[in-house]
């Protein structure tokens, strides 16, 4: 069994402190604005086919670990592109995890797990190798009963709205599907238009051209590619989207002149693009989705700072999002200059700004936010998504930018029942940084109880106005 003051200081006051106020949220509803559960699953709400289906092969934070200490992906069932032959023996890959599994003490991974097989699946004891099958058969009969449906989870655990990751060109075919199913959940796309607009991607045309189907605009100008972008992003709002998301390496913005942007737009049209043509078209199209954001409300964000797809390798045999990105140091400071100076002070706009660079957040990231009216700073993400990075993103931009300056808490998930777990470290790290706060006579109980509520709740709702 978990302890139920887990993570807390060890210090008396301390930990008494935030326990009582970690306990004032933890069971608020959820909001999960950003992250990447696949909407299939709450359209179809069918079972999860087994253990290993659902919380190894999707997630990239369990199998990067495990390939890092010599595992093939193979014999993890982690699809090839071109089809070769891949473990298909769920039991014989679970067995694998199992070895392994205390390859996970210390890390995030691990505390989510615990989590999920403690508090979600009920399980009382660690997984091992010995005890591999016996968990196994415990979580599959779970799995196949009503109570651990998709749906049913995302209402036990009080998802009060869950936001997918959807291409520009996406039908939105499943969300359609939960919304004429007549169920209550609320779940919501956000527009990722990446596969568009980096004109450096092998399959640039091919995306082009499936945007120009959907959104029943001839694609041959940038005029009207734009065109297409704002048709698309109508069609998102119609279903209930709030936001929209970037993934890019660096946050560089300048606004091309027409006949510029036009003249990448062409040579990209026939193939002849550089990586210097890239670089410019990504940074007006940041500069183009700003001011589409202050056209319709949608809020921008942007995940800067990824060295995607960096073993080639594996890029090359199993493809994109196989847990081989790794984070880049990225100025912040010039970068974004030119985008705030144009719409940073209008406050119809919101932009969220996440990193993978903890060095910016003191020194760039706090101060900007802690000036421009639309910018907002993002959740400690992806490899900072953790019991320190939390708290070294709360000490390195409190004090510059405040809490309110930042959106809560942002999952940003690929594994549906890890949702709660990582809520639940969140708060417990923040309940934790405010409770030393009010030792050290720096806030009282009464501040710290507004701001807990806040972090774990209120700011997320604000910033993406749901």
């Amino acid at each position: 069994m978990l302890n139920p003051q887990r993570f807390f200081d060890p210090n008396p006051e301390i930990r008494e402190i935030a326990y009582d106020l970690y306990l004032t949220v933890k069971d608020l509803p959820l909001i999960s604005p950003h992250g990447h559960v696949d909407p299939r699953l709450l359209a179809e709400n069918q079972p999860f086919p087994d253990p290993t289906e659902l919380i190894i092969i999707p997630d990239h934070y369990v199998y990067r670990l495990l390939y890092s200490q010599g595992i093939p992906l193979e014999s993890l069932g982690i699809p090839v592109q071109d089809g070769s032959a891949v473990e298909t023996d769920h039991r014989k890959i679970w067995q694998i995890f199992a070895d392994h599994f205390y390859l996970f003490a210390g890390t995030p991974t691990g505390i989510w797990l615990s989590h999920e097989f403690s508090e979600v699946f009920g399980i009382t004891e660690k997984l091992n190798s010995a005890n591999a099958m016996q968990i196994y058969d415990q979580l599959q009969e779970k799995l196949r009963s009503s109570e651990f449906l998709p749906r049913r989870l995302f209402e036990r655990f009080k998802i009060e709205v869950l936001t997918t990751t959807d291409a520009a060109s996406d039908s939105l075919e499943h969300h359609q599907k939960i919304r004429g199913s007549g169920w209550k959940g609320r779940v919501i796309p956000c527009f990722r238009p990446d596969a568009v607009i980096d004109i450096q991607r092998s399959d640039w045309r091919k995306e082009i051209e499936t945007l120009s189907q959907v959104a029943g605009i001839e694609i041959h100008s940038f005029k009207n590619f734009l065109r297409a972008l704002e048709n698309r992003r109508e069609f998102f709002k119609t279903m209930d989207a709030v936001s929209t998301d970037q993934g890019v390496t660096t946050p560089y913005t300048h606004e091309l002149s027409s006949s510029e942007a036009e003249s990448i737009f062409q040579q990209a049209l026939k193939g002849k693009s550089t990586e210097k043509d890239a670089a410019q078209f990504i940074a007006h199209m940041l500069m183009e989705m700003a001011r589409m954001s202050i056209d319709d409300g949608l809020v921008m964000q942007i995940h800067p700072g990824s060295y995607r797809n960096h073993n080639r390798l594996i890029f090359e045999k199993f493809g994109r999002d196989r847990g081989c990105d790794i984070p880049l140091q990225t100025e912040y400071t010039c970068n974004l200059r030119e985008l705030l100076n144009k719409f940073g002070n209008d406050r119809r706009f919101t932009l969220v700004v996440f990193t993978l660079d903890e060095s910016t957040y003191s020194r760039e990231l706090a101060p900007l936010a802690g000036h421009y009216p639309a910018l907002k700073l993002g959740a400690p993400w992806w490899f900072h998504d953790s019991l320190e990075g939390m708290i070294r993103f709360r000490e390195r931009v409190t004090e510059t930018a405040s809490i309110y300056n930042t959106v809560g808490f942002t999952d940003d998930t690929r594994a549906f029942p890890s949702i709660p777990a990582r809520h639940d470290l969140s708060r417990r790290m923040d309940a934790n940084y405010l409770a030393r706060l009010v030792a050290r006579h720096i806030i009282d109980l009464e501040d710290a109880n507004r701001m807990i509520r806040a972090l774990a709740y209120e700011l997320a709702k604000k910033t993406y106005k749901l």
